[in-house]
């Protein structure tokens, strides 16, 4: 009951204009700052592992801003998802290389983890009309997981794989010309993980951009969803060179020095509530 009351919360705030849900999410940020401590000290250890630089009055202030915004990404869903289509659209604003999506080449979307992610595949299906796959996860509340699996399909294809489904149903999809929305920056275990440098310490990373690439004979054309005041500016950047190579390893370590590229435009956005260091090499101490 608790969940479907927050659901019917979230669509009331869909007509809402955008400066108002921002502002919701401002709060609610500032909450779960204060409230969420182990969540906290999550993302604090992450940011000092990161950015050994800042001081401890900076971290704190990046910290907080970390949470402002993530919770404002979540209240956007609302007016992604529930919103009136024409809204929609005209707070989705896509930007840079559109034409390397577009093409006859089989694609690979690099979208790392950034609070805008959902952003990207509503305005691509929406203003596009791409034809869209992505791996998903199950949410364990039925309830939730049914409402995003709706809003995420809200416009046009989208076909979402679960990881359970392997490898092959994926790359056959790719072959046939529907663009892989791949975001594999997150620490899945180290099942089939290798360790490579991120902001240079050792991090469990899926080599699945480098793999997804090579089976489908695919490029990689990285996206990242910005929040702006406005909505979201979606940037397509121009497709990756000489990617993939016959270096597994290599094209992984490469992926995660390019994403820290992306990350340092926006250090706020990106999803430092998630423990990206919670799997060590052997031998190696727990950092959380």
């Amino acid at each position: 009951m608790v969940t479907r009351f927050l659901l019917v919360l979230m669509r009331g705030l869909a007509p809402l204009p955008l400066a108002w849900v921002r502002a919701l999410g401002w709060l609610l940020g500032q909450i779960l700052y204060v409230a969420v401590r182990s969540r906290r000290h999550v993302v604090q250890t992450n940011l000092q592992l990161c950015f050994p630089a800042l001081d401890a009055a900076r971290l704190r202030a990046l910290s907080r801003q970390v949470f402002v915004r993530f919770a404002q990404a979540w209240l956007d869903r609302a007016w992604l998802w529930h919103g009136a289509p024409d809204t929609v659209r005209a707070r989705l604003k896509i930007t840079g290389a559109v034409d390397e999506l577009t093409g006859p080449d089989p694609v690979v979307i690099f979208a790392p983890h950034f609070v805008g992610l959902d952003a990207g595949g509503t305005a691509f299906t929406q203003q596009l009309s791409l034809p869209i796959t992505t791996i998903y996860t199950n949410q364990s509340n039925k309830v939730v997981d049914a409402w995003i699996l709706k809003g995420r399909q809200r416009f046009g294809s989208i076909k979402l794989f679960g990881r359970v489904d392997g490898v092959k149903a994926i790359v056959s999809s790719l072959r046939q010309g529907e663009r892989l929305y791949l975001l594999p920056d997150m620490n899945f275990g180290p099942h089939e993980s290798l360790f490579v440098p991120f902001y240079g310490i050792s991090a469990a990373t899926v080599p699945s951009l480098s793999r997804f690439a090579r089976l489908g004979r695919a490029k990689i054309v990285p996206v990242l969803n910005r929040m702006t005041p406005q909505g979201y500016e979606v940037q397509v950047l121009p497709a990756w060179q000489n990617f993939p190579t016959d270096d597994l390893k290599a094209d992984t370590a490469l992926m995660n020095a390019r994403l820290q590229s992306y990350i340092d435009t926006m250090p706020d956005q990106y999803y430092w509530v998630h423990k990206r260091f919670k799997d060590r090499p052997a031998g190696e101490p727990a950092l959380y």
